[in-house]
This record gives structure tokens, sequence and C-alpha cells, in this order.
């Protein structure tokens, strides 16, 4: 074989070793993006799942609730005392009380009663009681009833404690008279003589109760004995919690919950000119406790 020949043999060899490297350089080239892709889906697929396990689940957010008030509705205040009481308390009285106003019973209602036992020239013994109730309904964004209840009462122990020109002031817990209860007893001149006042305030779940009964020797009879008046009132508010827990007891209609809450405005008393009340001030069922305002002397 010639050196040319060979020569050319070479050259052909070298040359197919060339475009043989080519095409494999090539066939890797193309290879890559296919491998890109399927990499690219498998991380895109594993994201989405990572993702969807990081995501929260959404709930719906329960509805807001408050325990419900335990008192549904109140007696009539008129009708809280028994007979007896009345007799003794008010003799002359008669046997109605005075119902003071009131645009919603189920909230709120008073009773007043007033008595002179005219002795002429001897003089005159004279009595005044009155009893209110405030019923509190459960609301979702001011809270539960017996808590509203709560605030108030203690509202009406304060305002009694300051009644405007009152003397003497003195305040002492009172057991056996619903869940909590206060007497206080003060003196107050007038111009129709030297009055002592009473004033009893309870809670019983959801309702207060204030009990105010004052008395007065006029006409230069002699004062009444505090102590006696004081048993007399407590022994009023006890009768008439009684009375509320009673209208609510088996059989009545208990409070369907605490979703609207109904408006207890003031509770309104009838009363006499010389009389003295603290279950006179405006105050709202549903809403938050206001700073008691200064007593009616």
């Amino acid at each position: 074989m010639s050196e040319g020949t060979m020569q050319r043999r070479a050259q052909r060899a070298d040359r197919d070793q060339r475009v043989m490297r080519r095409g494999r350089a090539l066939a890797g080239v193309a290879a890559l993006p296919l491998a890109l892709l399927a990499a690219g889906c498998s991380s895109d697929s594993g994201s989405e799942d990572k993702a969807k396990e990081a995501s929260p689940s959404v709930t719906a957010s329960p509805s807001p609730t408050v325990k419900a008030a335990a008192y549904a509705t109140l007696p009539e205040a008129c009708d809280v005392l028994t007979s007896k009481t009345l007799e003794e308390l008010v003799p002359e009285a008669g046997k109605s009380g005075k119902e003071g106003s009131s645009d919603d019973l189920e909230s709120r209602g008073s009773c007043s009663w007033d008595s002179l036992d005219n002795n002429g020239v001897k003089g005159s013994q004279f009595r005044w009681l009155n009893v209110s109730l405030l019923r509190f309904e459960s609301d979702v964004t001011r809270g539960p009833g017996d808590e509203l209840a709560k605030e108030y009462y203690d509202g009406q122990v304060a305002d009694a404690k300051g009644a405007t020109g009152a003397r003497n002031v003195k305040a002492v817990p009172v057991a056996g008279t619903g869940d909590e209860a206060t007497a206080i007893r003060y003196d107050l001149k007038k111009k129709e003589g030297a009055f002592k006042q009473q004033t009893v305030v309870a809670r019983v779940e959801n309702v207060v109760v204030t009990v105010d009964y004052n008395g007065a020797g006029l006409a230069g009879e002699k004062a009444p004995d505090a102590d006696e008046l004081m048993k007399d009132a407590q022994r009023a508010a006890r009768e008439a919690v009684a009375a509320v827990s009673k209208a609510n007891s088996a059989g009545a209609a208990k409070s369907p919950g605490a979703t609207a809450s109904k408006s207890a405005g003031s509770s309104a008393t009838s009363a006499s000119g010389t009389g003295t009340s603290s279950g006179d001030k405006s105050s709202s069922a549903s809403g938050s406790s206001k700073k008691p305002s200064t007593r009616k002397s």
C-alpha cells in the first residue's frame, strides 16, 4: 500500500472519530432540556404539595355566646309584699300601692305606699315604703345578666351611702336575702320633721331589689325607732326577693339565651313628697352600670 493511500485512510478515520464525538455531544445537548423539564415538573409538584400542606384550613368563626340570664321575668311590684307586712309597715296605706310607670314590666317595676297616722294635736306618725325591681338580660356585647346586675347593685349601695343631707350613715351586709344584700341607714332632716331612712339593696341572680322605708314623727310626735324600721325594711326585702324567685320557678318561662338585650331604663317610682327613694335612678338593663346619681332628699 502506498504512503499516500495510508495517509488518506488515517485522515478519514480521524474525521470519522470527530463526527462520532460531535454526534454524541449533540445527543447529550438534546437530552438536557428534557431532563431539566422533568426535574422542573418534579420540583413544581413538590412545591405545590408543600404549599397545600402549609396552607391553613379555613373554618368559620364560632358565634359569640354568653351565659343566659337566670330570671326571665319579674313579679308585679305591688304584689311582692304580703298583706300582713303592709299592714304593719304602712298601716294607713290601704290595700293598694301606687305603681310606678314602666314601659317594660318584664324588666323593671316599682310600687310605693305611704301611711299617715294622724293624731291631731298629739302629732302624727308618717311612714313611706317603696319597692323597686330591675332585671338585667344577658348581652353578648356587655356580658352576663348577673354581672350587669352586680354593677348596678354596687351603684345603688354607693348611691344610698352618699345621699344628699344624710347624717349618721351606717351600712351593713345582710344575710339570707338573695345572693348579696346591704342595708344602709341614716338620718335626714326635713322641714316636716326628722326622718329615719332605711334602704336595703339586694341582688338575686340578674335582678336587683331596692327597698326604701322611712318614718318620721310629725307635729311634735316622737321619732320612730331606727332599729325597728331597719328590721321592717329587711323583712320587706326578703319578701320581695322571694317573690322574684317564685315568679321564675317551675313553670315560669326561662330566659331564651343571650342574644339581644332588653332595655331597662329608669326604675320609675311614684313617691310621696316626703319620701326618699334610692330605687328611682335611671339605669339600662342592657347597658353598663352608670355611676349613680345623687339621691333625692
